[in-house]
């Protein structure tokens, strides 16, 4: 079947009722967690994982990726109107985007925000549908071995480009991966690390990992910073651009989609980084340089277009490779396998009405947002006013009722808080959690193609680095971390990574 054909299908599938108004709950979801600050999609797919247990895999990952998505285009207009980023890819557009809502130009903002994200999701979701089935073709010719090193080569990734320090960074993939031992080993029924527990016979779902660190853990962060200020509004007036805002947002617009694109691939935050590597480009390159931080319109296309492309290219890796590039795409991954998928390129062969039906919804999510957004400010702001020591009691509920609902356990509801207390922990240490759920994910099929690999080999270890493309892989992971532990590099990347922060 060719390209056109692919399209067809994955129209037909996204197309249905069912479907469509999952991606409109997603995409209104998602744009709901943007506009408050403190839920951020991981958290709230955390929280919404049990419900998609019983639902069609292609609208539960409709669903959940729409809430991805859509939580990039929510966090612009807080930032735009209330000098507040509701996500943290959203950062950089409050330096200009607030500045024009100041000067009476909210609405242009806010549309500048939208076309940009409207057009970045679109070109995004062609690339997708461009390079996903070709490198899913490269990666059926992997052998166990190739997919260990990749793996490897991941970690590493996640590891230099996760915030903060190398050693917590680390850490917090060491300790993943460890959490992933837990339970019974498949090859010989010998319980690990259990402590003679039967529930922890099958291990932690990561259903509770997550929502307890990012979900709970975020809740008890937020209510210590809880500052009860009162933010004013700002009017919004026209939201059409004028002939020339529409010139000035163009190329931003094209050249921040490009690497936003390129840095969503990457494992790590992709759309943060896209972001703020998007906003200090247009500053170099724009003849209006020096209005940027004063309200140029060019330091909020920019940064919008980045952070959507990056936040929809970063499903390259988890649909071809089987491999998360972020903790979302992680929960993604989760998800997959709760439906009885297994990650990895042949989902495009096995399940081509998932996988195109996925794209083809990336296309009408980013239209629903662009319909659903504009209109909704007002409702947006109302709910900003909320306190939020109101909100996180149903936050509570709702994680609570879907823990029990997985298993109908009250072991699982006692370990929940007590990752949240972990991640608290973690968050006041100054140690990033996401590199503990990729490590936790990643980790049990790390294992698996190891053992594979060695088996294959009657357990000789060399065939990681006799095997050209896995010896590629590892030196890769290895040259990796070399360069970045460079006194010079490492300086950079720190200083980097704070202007982020």
């Amino acid at each position: 079947m060719d390209l056109i054909g692919h399209i067809g299908l994955g129209l037909e599938t996204a197309l249905t009722l069912t479907n469509l108004l999952y991606c409109l709950a997603g995409v209104f979801v998602g744009t709901l967690i943007g506009v408050l600050p403190g839920l951020g999609p991981t958290a709230t797919i955390a929280m919404l994982l049990p419900l998609t247990f019983g639902l069609p895999s292609a609208s539960a990952l409709i669903m959940l990726a729409g809430i991805y998505y859509g939580s990039q285009y929510g966090g612009s207009t807080t930032a735009i109107l209330l000098n507040l980023p509701g996500e943290a890819s959203s950062v950089v557009t409050v330096l200009d985007g607030y500045q024009m809502a100041r000067a009476g130009k909210a609405g242009a903002a806010l549309s500048a925000a939208a076309i940009a994200s409207f057009v970045a999701g679109t070109l995004a979701t062609i690339l997708i549908a461009l390079f996903a089935p070709p490198l899913a073709e490269v990666a059926l010719r992997f052998g166990p071995a190739e997919y260990f090193s990749l793996m490897v080569f991941g970690l590493v990734a996640a590891i230099v480009l996760a915030q903060g320090s190398l050693l917590h960074a680390f850490g917090m993939v060491t300790i993943g991966l460890l959490l992933g031992l837990l339970g019974t080993d498949t090859n010989s029924g010998v319980a690990r690390f259990t402590f003679d527990l039967p529930e922890l016979a099958d291990g932690i779902s990561f259903v509770i990992v997550a929502m307890g660190i990012f979900g709970l853990g975020e809740i008890l962060r937020n209510l210590e910073n809880e500052s009860g200020e009162d933010v004013t509004v700002s009017k919004v007036t026209s939201l059409l651009l004028t002939r020339e805002e529409w010139k000035r947002i163009a190329l931003p617009i094209l050249r921040g989609t490009a690497l936003g694109s390129v840095l969503g691939i990457l494992p790590g935050s992709g759309s943060i980084l896209g972001s703020f590597a998007a906003y200090s480009l247009e500053k170099k390159v724009s003849k209006n340089g020096s209005e940027f931080g004063k309200g140029a319109i060019e330091g909020v296309a920019a940064p919008e277009a980045a952070n959507n492309a990056g936040a929809q290219t970063s499903f390259i890796p988890m649909l071809t490779l089987g491999i998360p590039s972020n903790p979302v795409m992680a929960l993604m991954i989760g998800a997959m396998i709760m439906q009885g998928i297994q990650p990895g390129p042949a989902v495009i062969t096995e399940q081509p009405a998932l996988f195109w039906g996925l794209i083809a919804s990336m296309w009408i999510g980013n239209l629903f947002l662009i319909i659903l957004n504009l209109p909704l400010i007002g409702l947006w702001v109302r709910l900003l006013r909320v306190p939020y020591p109101i909100l996180y009691p149903v936050i509570l509920t709702f994680c609570a009722i879907g823990i029990f609902s997985l298993n109908g356990s009250t072991f699982d509801l006692f370990l929940m808080p007590l990752f949240a207390l972990f991640g608290y922990i973690l968050i006041k240490l100054g140690c990033e959690p996401a590199p503990l759920l990729l490590g936790y994910i990643i980790g049990p099929m790390m294992e698996e193609y190891l053992r594979r690999a060695l088996l294959l080999a009657r357990g000789d270890g060399s065939v990681f680095i006799t095997r050209p493309l896995s010896a590629c892989l590892l030196g890769l992971a290895l040259l990796t971390l070399i360069f970045v532990l460079l006194p010079s590099i490492r300086r950079k990347r720190d200083e980097a990574l704070q202007e982020e922060g």
